[in-house]
């Protein structure tokens, strides 16, 4: 369906159609053409499509159609699982929006101050993008308006259940407008999503997109781990370390394959741009340029590179990463085409992580992380490319009229064969230095809050991470079960103290959510949780790096601040063993040493609140 159809032909405004030219879209993936439409009527939908389909755009031009530009109060809301996702929710709702006027999104989530968010709250915003956790502490402070709601949109539902937020959904689904139109997005459809869908959705159009997204297998994949600004150097590093005859570059916008070709072309590369203002003479006079070797470096859009097969490309570099599966696929097609090999390298940022698992989860290949080209690598490649050109110059030029030269310079400028030499050398190698090393320095792989560990398969965790037993299932909304068995963690554990209990309405899943989403630790890899009235405990891995450790004291949960730190004293309450069955060597609080440590807030179960403080308050970070 969507292969006859163009974004032009959805119905969508004339600003939202620039946007997406702009962009590099062309055609409509599957589950944009058979969700567009609906969401433009107005209809609710429940659509089931795996991650990397398409589908912000899916549900963000639709819902931006309907927008009332002169109400600055939240039209839309998405909730989103983690903070990155949400940021890149919002971040394309910008990039859609970008010719729309007064237009404002702003994405909410936990590690985020306060103070911030307060201030662009009270500024109007037309769209929140944010996590369950944050948007309903906001709607608890009174800081979130929803009554003027007109969508909202469950992005990644499942995943949602799978972290323990279901709880959190259902609440703010409560709280939005009865008439309001509901999009819910899922890859899998377990039943308590669809119990949700059943409950909030009217008369909804379900659509189910299955993934056809393949690769071409004889296509080397690679990564490359880099912030924004490294990414001009980076390149230079690959074009320089990297063997290959023509490369095309893949940017996002027009005006960065002119940018990127000029400063390419002032380092001295034959290079061109190519892109959807270029007529078709342009065009075609490029390519065959491309193909006669007179350039060896194209830097395009995805639009302007579509059905281009030059049999010379045989390294494509992915400078920005698409939004979508579909169009990487599209990009590294034009290399490795009728059997030949290639290569496709790819440029991420820390908060572009996601993507790439994303584009690895539609394709099913692994793309493997590379590291850049030192210095000396560098270095020694333009030694032997120019050890290269002088034995082909030897064997097939006459150089008679050189060598009288030569032997006429030697004996007027009394030097020996060997210091001539070194002369001439420095002196053709001007324009490409061949001494080149400290020229290099090494570019370090960011490091960014909120990025996440890589994740993978089971077997290959590190042994600090792995404990014995299958993973039981987390959900927000899941019934009272028997008692389960304690979980033994393997590797260095240890039990830490956060200041945070049941007297505060906290349970195991907010913990998790926190843990997970501000220490970069995946869930799995938290262990037991036990909530007592004042405070918790909670096992995480012991290596946890203290900047890290640091952050996670300043993390509010139910506003409180988790100030967390190493458990060295039993505990002398009982608790609630959220994540594991109480152990058969539970001790009284009377028998447990620390029980009367000097300033100590451990108070017995059932004891009521301490003197003078706060009434219980829903609140979550």
């Amino acid at each position: 369906m969507s292969e006859s159809l163009t974004f032009s032909q959805l119905a969508l405004p004339e600003p939202l159609l620039r946007a997406v030219t702009e962009l590099g879209y062309e055609t409509p993936s599957p589950i944009q053409a058979a969700a567009i439409p609906k969401l433009l009527a107005g209809e609710d939908l429940l659509g089931q499509a795996q991650t990397g389909t398409g589908k912000t755009a899916a549900f963000a031009l639709p819902l931006l159609a309907r927008l009332d530009p002169a109400q600055n109060e939240p039209q839309i809301l998405v909730l989103a699982p983690t903070r990155e996702l949400a940021i890149q929710v919002a971040e394309a709702f910008q990039a859609y929006a970008r010719f729309m006027p007064a237009f404002h999104v702003l994405p909410l989530y936990g590690g985020q101050s306060y103070t911030n968010q307060l201030k662009s709250l009270k500024r109007g915003s037309q769209v929140i993008v944010g996590t369950p956790g944050r948007i309903l502490d906001h709607l608890d402070r009174g800081t979130l308006q929803l009554d003027k709601l007109r969508a909202i949109v469950l992005d990644e539902a499942d995943e949602m259940l799978r972290m323990g937020f279901i709880d959190d959904v259902q609440t703010i689904m409560d709280a939005t407008p009865a008439g309001r139109q509901v999009a819910m997005f899922s890859a899998t459809m377990p039943s308590q999503i669809r119990a949700i869908a059943q409950k909030h959705l009217k008369n909804a159009q379900e659509i189910k997109i299955e993934s056809k997204t393949s690769t071409v297998e004889r296509i080397t994949q690679r990564y490359v781990m880099l912030d924004g600004n490294q990414k001009l150097d980076a390149l230079t590093r690959v074009l320089e370390g990297e063997e290959y005859d023509a490369s095309i570059i893949f940017v996002r916008t027009k005006s960065a394959t002119e940018e990127i070709s000029e400063k390419l072309g002032a380092r001295g590369y034959a290079v061109a741009c190519l892109n959807g203002d270029m007529n078709q003479a342009n065009r075609e006079q490029t390519i065959r340029r491309l193909k006669a070797g007179q350039i060896d470096i194209i830097v395009a859009t995805d639009v302007a590179a579509r059905g281009l097969d030059v049999e010379r490309i045989s390294l494509v570099i992915n400078y920005d990463i698409p939004y979508d599966s579909e169009a990487y696929v599209h990009r590294i097609g034009r290399t490795g085409r009728a059997g030949r090999e290639g290569k496709a390298i790819l440029f991420v940022s820390p908060r572009e992580r996601r993507l790439l698992r994303t584009i690895e989860q539609a394709t099913r290949q692994p793309i493997e992380k590379m590291s850049l080209p030192t210095g000396e690598v560098i270095e020694q490649r333009r030694i032997e490319q120019f050890r290269e050109q002088l034995a082909n110059t030897i064997e097939a030029k006459n150089l008679s009229f050189f060598q009288d030269l030569i032997n006429d310079w030697r004996e007027k400028l009394e030097t020996t064969d060997a210091d001539l030499a070194a002369a001439l050398l420095f002196l053709a190698q001007k324009d490409q230095p061949l001494n080149v090393a400290k020229q290099f320095p090494e570019i370090r792989e960011p490091h960014a809050r909120g990025e996440r560990p890589e994740r993978t398969e089971r077997g290959d965790r590190p042994a600090r991470y792995e404990r014995s037993g299958e993973r039981p299932e987390r959900t927000g909304d899941r019934p009272e079960r028997g008692p389960r068995q304690r979980r033994e963690m393997q590797g260095n554990y240890n039990t830490y103290r956060i200041e945070v209990g049941k007297e505060h309405g906290v349970r195991a899943g907010d913990i998790v959510g926190a843990i997970a989403n501000e220490a970069n630790i995946d869930s799995q890899f938290i262990g037991n949780i036990k909530l007592f009235d004042h405070f918790s405990t909670v096992e995480l891995p012991a290596d946890i790096p203290n900047e890290i450790f640091q952050h996670l004291k300043k993390v509010y949960v139910r506003k409180q601040k988790l100030n967390i730190s190493v458990d060295n004293g039993a505990p002398a309450e009982r608790p609630t063993y959220e994540r594991s069955e109480r152990p058969a060597s539970d001790r009284p609080s009377s028998d447990r040493p620390g029980s009367d440590r000097p300033g100590s807030d451990r108070r017995p179960s059932g004891a009521g609140p301490r003197p003078g403080a706060a009434p219980k308050r829903r609140t979550r970070d």
